[in-house]
């Protein structure tokens, strides 16, 4: 039944290796779990419940990805849109939780609308496809990046902005053995690459974690809550569901509440915010953000899974933005900023995922979160890192089918590979790259090159980096 709902055999994979593909992306995902609910909570949305809109917002998108469009590519709320959520509309402009989620959840309105028209499917088709190869490269760098710096590996340095970890003067019972595991990891992984055991990516995810366990074993290892540190044993302690349920009561349907909709604590904002001018520019930045890191995601991914067609098009694209539209909205109806395509996905790609059933495995997994979370969270950032080290050179990879010859699709590529990871966005990756090949091909003469929707994108991005 499974081959035939999901076509195992035409895309030339197995039951087996799509459920170790699912588990391994859930793995390499799992730290929103734990991160989501505590930027979210620093906006005032209930902690608990946005756990519980956490995992189901991911059960819900990655479900709808695996049936509309048959990818493994997995949803959860996006890094960097929650962080802008708390900080930049929240905090930083002053509006009230419900209605940062209510621009979310009009946003993804609009994306589905787009979804149903060619617009999106224009925009992914008009990239050309160097830059597209550029944009998996790009993503292999930022999730390597991501990784070194939740291993600590990679740390913040006043004179450098960043450096490696100094094992000397970091603390080594937390911060200095992490970093070591990490590092240890990474080889092991690398190795059984070499020997070429299948499945050594979530070998190498669990053998990080055992180390890590034993190292706490022999005190290697001390838990500090208050840095951030804690036990690496897993748990099956479940007093604190019945408290994320209430509260998930509170978060749960608030966005459709216009007494919420407040501004600097003004209860009576209500519908005066909706209509004002502010609204609609809190929503398209959430907009735009969404399209153009989804596009990106979808790119890097489909790149490496073998989805995208010889002329660069993605087949059955429709059914994924679908998916990640109706995500969105969902998700912000739930209680959580928006729900967006994971790069990660690449993990499960790497170890065979080929269909839905990889997403569907992963979707379960969130599902089950709610109640086994003490043993979800437990995995530490140390044990996941060496995968995303790993998958990002798979990615990398993609670098060696540009022609550097050509200064012309060149220069654009090596742009979008270094914007990502040094301006740490997906989104400003794509932007620079779209930009510099646009202006690069038509002062050189070469027009017939760029597609003119280039041309419409390269005037909005720079108005947007001119007004921003």
């Amino acid at each position: 039944m499974l081959k035939k709902l999901f076509k195992l055999d035409e895309n030339k994979t197995t039951v087996k290796t799509e459920l170790v593909a699912g588990l391994t992306t859930f793995m390499t995902m799992a730290y929103i779990l734990a991160v989501n609910p505590n930027i979210l909570a620093a906006a005032g949305i209930p902690r608990g419940g946005v756990f519980v809109a956490t995992c189901l917002a991911a059960f819900v998108g990655t479900v709808l990805m695996a049936v509309l469009s048959n990818y493994p590519i997995a949803l959860a709320p996006g890094m960097g849109l929650n962080a802008f959520l708390t900080y930049g509309v929240c905090i930083g402009m002053g509006y009230s939780w419900q209605f940062a989620l209510l621009a979310v959840f009009v946003e993804g309105l609009i994306f589905l609308a787009l979804s149903l028209t060619p617009v999106r499917e224009a925009l992914f088709n008009c990239i050309p496809f160097t830059l597209k190869k550029a944009v998996a490269a790009g993503l292999g760098l930022f999730i390597c990046f991501i990784a070194l710096q939740t291993a600590k590996i990679v740390v913040n340095n006043d004179d450098v902005l960043v450096s490696l970890v100094s094992f000397k003067n970091a603390p080594f019972h937390t911060q200095g053995i992490c970093a070591a595991l990490a590092v240890l990891g990474t080889v092991l992984t690398g190795v059984m690459m070499v020997r070429n055991v299948k499945g050594a990516i979530l070998y190498g995810i669990f053998l990080s974690w055992g180390l890590g366990m034993a190292a706490q074993a022999a005190g290697l290892y001390v838990p500090d809550a208050a840095a951030g540190y804690f036990s690496l044993y897993p748990t099956l302690s479940f007093s604190g569901i019945a408290d994320s349920f209430r509260e998930f009561g509170q978060t749960c349907g608030a966005v459709f509440d216009p007494a919420g909709w407040t501004h600097k604590g003004d209860a009576n904002a209500g519908w005066a915010l909706v209509k004002g001018l502010d609204f609609f520019v809190v929503m398209f930045a959430f907009f735009f953000v969404d399209l153009f890191d989804t596009l990106g995601t979808l790119i890097g991914v489909s790149m490496k899974g073998g989805f995208l067609t010889k002329e660069g098009r993605l087949p059955r694209i429709s059914g994924a933005l679908c998916a990640d539209a109706i995500a969105t909205s969902v998700g912000a109806v739930f209680g959580t900023s928006t729900t967006t395509s994971y790069v990660e996905s690449a993990s499960g790609v790497m170890v065979g995922g080929r269909t839905g059933l990889t997403g569907v495995t992963t979707a379960v997994l969130f599902l089950a979160a709610i109640v086994f979370a003490p043993i979800f969270l437990a995995v530490p950032a140390f044990a996941t890192a060496p995968a995303l080290i790993v998958v990002g050179y798979l990615m990398l990879s993609s670098v060696a089918e540009i022609d550097f010859n050509d200064v012309s699709e060149a220069i654009p590529a090596f742009l979008t590979v270094a914007v990502m990871p040094f301006a740490y966005s997906i989104s400003d990756g794509i932007m620079a790259g779209v930009i510099s090949y646009t202006l690069i091909n038509l002062i050189a003469g070469k027009t017939e090159k760029v597609h003119w929707i280039m041309y419409v994108l390269t005037v909005v991005f720079i108005a947007k980096y001119a007004l921003m």
